[in-house]
């Protein structure tokens, strides 16, 4: 078995909190524009940010849900919320490093997914539904509460790059490739995927009948 000078798994959970860094910012950012108060911020950033995980564990009857065990979470989102809040006006120096924060979430966001589907033993198909549901699920909750249409349903690359990444992984698994190195190549399919998208504005197309 390799040895990793960091495990994977420690690997995959600081990308994870980076992805929480940034649905807090996305959220906190959204919420400052439609002139929510402090709380409503904090909220909205808690939603984007573990809104999707949340939904997993309730689909999948894991209980405790995952941020009620780690409360890294919780404290890692309130700070981050709270600080930008204070520094609102820096904010746009910060876009491009958001857009690659919010692509390792994604990626993070996916792979933890799929790994905790997996663990209760369903079927791959119900596993890659959980990755994305991990992903997406809490965008589309911040923009429901903050009356906007959900990013992630006009023709953004996001879906997509998690589908494609979790495909991969099975496809990793059936040649054998060691748990570890196949949870971080995934990692790296999903963000390369989605960075690529945005370097290069790639978008799914709608179908509309030609009248």
């Amino acid at each position: 078995m390799p040895n990793y000078i960091v495990s994977p798994d420690i690997l995959i959970y600081i990308f994870d909190m980076i992805g929480v860094i940034a649905c807090a910012i996305a959220g906190t950012l959204l919420a400052q524009h439609k002139g929510f108060d402090i709380a409503g911020c904090i909220l909205v950033s808690m939603a984007n940010a573990i809104g999707g995980g949340t939904i997993r564990d309730v689909v999948l009857n894991r209980h405790p849900l995952f941020w009620m065990t780690d409360l890294n979470y919780v404290i890692v989102i309130t700070i981050t919320s709270l600080a930008l809040q204070i520094f609102f006006h820096l904010y746009h120096k910060i876009d491009t490093a958001l857009k690659l924060f919010d692509a390792v979430g994604l990626a993070a966001f996916s792979v933890i997914g799929l790994k905790v589907a997996l663990s209760q033993g369903v079927a791959p198909v119900i596993a890659i539904l959980m990755a994305v549901c991990t992903a997406i699920v809490g965008g589309l909750v911040r923009d429901i509460i903050c009356n906007e249409i959900p990013l992630v349903l006009q023709k953004e690359i996001y879906i997509t790059a998690s589908v494609i990444g979790s495909c991969f992984y099975f496809l990793l698994d059936a040649l054998g490739v060691q748990t570890g190195m196949n949870d971080l190549i995934t990692l790296g399919v999903i963000f390369f995927i989605r960075v690529l998208a945005l370097r290069f504005d790639w978008h799914l197309p709608s179908i509309r009948l030609v009248k």
